[in-house]
């Protein structure tokens, strides 16, 4: 036998429903709970997608993606070459520990078959291109030329290497504000308690800035590989700027950090040095 329900059971029930709605409200609106409708449309798991925070992250890694650039040149096949892995003389042990010269080789790679090279691949030839590599380093391009009058190197045109000459970060700046001493004279000067709550704002107050400019210039060389003479070489240097700043005011506070990553500055600079070799030397 079912008990009917009294009423003032009925009313407690529907108070602590109404209790938690606004609490659960609340805890949406902070960003507690499920995903809001856009989050789940994009699939996106980030709690934070398409907060201010997120759309200005996001701003800055878009513009360090990888931009594909139009050769002016593609419509022409150029010659047969091999990328050779080349040097990083710079000595910075930030940049050496982000760049190879084997991301170097792959960056080129990549940008000398989209402008219409016939590009070997590095693998596939095995001990013989560790050959070739070593004649060169040990200073006998002659033996080098033997070896490509060998197999599928026998049509080989050029041999490529790019070298990262400079790398250093060149010029730095910064600065910042603490407001301990506005606090430290406000209760000084102000005996009230507007002059003591504005103590305790500036007392919180802290501001920091931090600006760091990178100088890195790649060098590329093209020789000749039957007679290993060099047919050509150029140089290009850009700047890098990586920087973050942060505030900080009565309890409320912001940050950001970002910039050109060095590996990505050195992508960038393969591609203007193939640019350069597809409108030359083609």
């Amino acid at each position: 036998m079912q008990h009917p329900v009294s009423s003032s059971t009925q009313c407690s029930g529907s108070r602590q429903a109404s209790k938690r709605l606004p609490l659960l409200a609340l805890l949406g609106a902070i960003g507690f709970g499920a995903l809001s409708p856009a989050q789940a449309q994009e699939g996106n798991p980030s709690p934070t997608a398409g907060s201010s925070y997120s759309q200005d992250a996001n701003r800055r890694a878009d513009q360090a993606k990888y931009a594909p650039i139009e050769y002016a040149n593609a419509s022409k096949p150029g010659p047969k070459l091999i990328v050779l892995p080349g040097e990083i003389k710079a000595s910075n042990a930030s940049f050496t520990q982000k760049v190879t010269p084997t991301n170097i080789a792959d960056f080129a790679e990549i940008e000398l078959t989209r402008a219409n090279f016939v590009v070997l691949e590095r693998s596939d030839l095995g001990p013989l291109l560790r050959e070739v590599e070593l004649a060169y380093q040990m200073g006998d391009p002659q033996q080098s030329a033997r070896l490509f009058q060998k197999g599928k190197l026998s049509a080989t045109k050029w041999l490529l290497k790019f070298d990262v000459l400079k790398a250093e970060p060149v010029a730095s700046s910064g600065g910042g504000i603490s407001g301990g001493t506005a606090a430290r004279l406000l209760s000084i000067f102000g005996r009230t308690q507007a002059a003591h709550a504005g103590a305790v704002v500036a007392d919180s107050v802290r501001t920091d800035e931090q600006v760091q400019v990178w100088l890195v210039g790649l060098r590329y060389k093209i020789l000749d590989a039957n007679t290993s003479e060099q047919v050509a070489n150029g140089y290009i240097e850009d700047k890098l700027e990586t920087g973050r700043t942060s505030t900080s005011v009565a309890g409320i506070s912001s940050n950001a950090a970002g910039g050109l990553g060095l590996d990505s500055l050195v992508q960038r600079l393969v591609q203007r040095s193939v640019a350069e070799i597809d409108a030359r030397y083609k």
